[in-house]
C-alpha cells in the first residue's frame, strides 16, 4: 500500500525569521504585491500560476483569464462566479480563496491556497499502490464537499480526477467551481454563457478540445447532457457515482472513441456492474451504490451526498 504524497522538504515549506519579521513598506503598491510567478496549470479559458505573495512572505495560487479571453465580457462574469463561490464556501474539502482584484492591465484574477499534492487523476493511473479503503475516504471526503456546497444552494458539475486534489496532511480538495450554478432568491437561474441544446453539438478546435471534452462528459449526468433548465443538485451524485464506478473498475463505465458515442451511452445505455469489468474483488455495497448514483432518472438515485456518505461509511469490506 503506498501513502500518498509526502510533504516538500526544500526550504519553501520552511518558515523562518525572515519571511515571518521583514517590515512592509510605508507605500503598498498592490501591483507589485506578487512576484516569481510559474504556470503550474493551463485550462482552456484560465492559467493557474504560483507565485510569492510579498507581503505575507507565502506561496500561493494566482489564477487568471488567458489573454485572449480576459477582456470577454462572459468569460468575465464566469470567471467571476467561480471566484466568489469558491470563497462563499467556506469548507475544509475546499480551497480557501484570499483575494479578488485587478492587474496592471485591469484583468481579474484571484489568489488561493497553495496546496502540495496529486491529483486523483495522478493516483488512479497507479490504482493498483492504493489501498481500497484510501481511494474510499477521499471519495467521502469530496461528498462532504458536495454536501456543504449543496446546502448553500451551489451545484459544483464538473466532478473529476482532475478536480480533486490530494495532499499530504490527509487533506482533499475539490477544485475549480467555474460550471458551479446557482440561484436567485426567486428560484430563477441565469446562465449567459451557455447554450440551448445538447452538449454533443459543441464544435472542437483541435484533437486536444475533443480530448478534454470526451474526458469531462464521461462524469456528465444525462441531464447535464441535455442541459435540461432544471438540473438539481443529483447531477452532482451522478458525478460521484461515476468516480466511485471507476475507482471500483479501474474504468469508466461509458468509454467510447468520440464524444457523440459517450454522450448516447451516457443517455441510452445501461452499463456493465464494475465486477464483471474487474478481476478484483468488488465489495456489493460499494458496487450497489456505484450503479443507484449512475441512474438514468434522478428520482432513482441516492437523493443526497449525506446518503452517500452514510452508506460508504458502513462496514463494506
Amino acid at each position: 500500500m503506498t501513502s500518498f504524497p509526502e510533504p516538500p522538504s526544500d526550504d519553501y515549506a520552511m518558515l523562518y525569521l525572515g519571511n515571518t519579521d521583514k517590515a512592509l513598506p510605508l507605500t503598498l503598491d498592490q501591483n507589485m504585491r506578487y512576484a516569481y510567478f510559474k504556470t503550474i496549470a493551463t485550462g482552456g479559458k484560465t492559467i493557474v500560476q504560483s507565485c510569492k505573495d510579498l507581503h505575507l512572505s507565502r506561496t500561493v495560487c494566482y489564477k487568471k483569464l488567458r489573454p485572449e479571453f480576459a477582456d470577454d465580457p462572459i468569460e468575465q462574469t464566469r470567471f467571476l462566479r467561480e471566484a466568489r463561490v469558491s470563497a462563499l464556501l467556506q469548507h475544509p474539502n475546499t480551497v480557501p480563496t484570499y483575494e479578488l482584484g485587478r492587474d496592471s492591465k485591469s484583468h481579474y484574477y484571484f489568489t488561493m491556497k497553495f496546496v502540495f499534492g496529486y491529483t486523483l487523476r495522478e493516483i488512479l493511473n497507479y490504482r493498483e499502490r492504493y489501498d481500497l479503503r484510501q481511494l474510499i475516504n477521499v471519495v467521502i471526503q469530496v461528498a462532504h464537499a458536495l454536501a456543504y456546497a449543496h446546502s448553500h444552494r451551489v451545484i459544483h458539475r464538473d466532478i473529476k480526477p482532475e478536480n480533486i486534489l490530494v495532499g499530504p496532511f490527509g487533506e482533499v480538495l475539490l477544485l475549480d467551481w467555474g460550471l458551479a450554478k446557482v440561484w436567485n432568491p426567486d428560484g430563477t437561474s441565469a446562465e449567459p454563457y451557455e447554450k440551448p441544446g445538447s452538449l454533443t453539438n459543441e464544435k472542437v478546435s483541435s484533437m486536444t478540445d475533443t480530448e478534454k471534452l470526451q474526458g469531462t462528459i464521461s462524469y456528465m449526468s444525462p441531464e447535464q447532457i441535455r442541459r435540461d433548465p432544471d438540473i438539481d443538485f443529483r447531477t452532482d451524485i451522478f458525478s460521484l457515482g461515476v468516480l466511485l464506478f471507476e475507482i471500483l473498475a479501474g474504468r469508466l463505465p461509458s468509454i467510447a472513441e468520440t464524444v457523440d458515442e459517450v454522450a448516447k451511452q451516457i443517455l441510452d445505455d445501461l452499463p456493465s456492474k464494475p465486477s464483471n469489468l474487474t478481476s478484483i474483488h468488488v465489495p456489493p455495497l460499494l458496487e450497489n451504490t456505484a450503479m443507484q448514483c449512475i441512474a438514468k432518472s434522478v428520482d432513482e438515485r441516492i437523493q443526497s451526498c449525506a446518503e452517500f456518505i452514510r452508506l460508504l461509511e458502513e462496514d463494506w469490506s
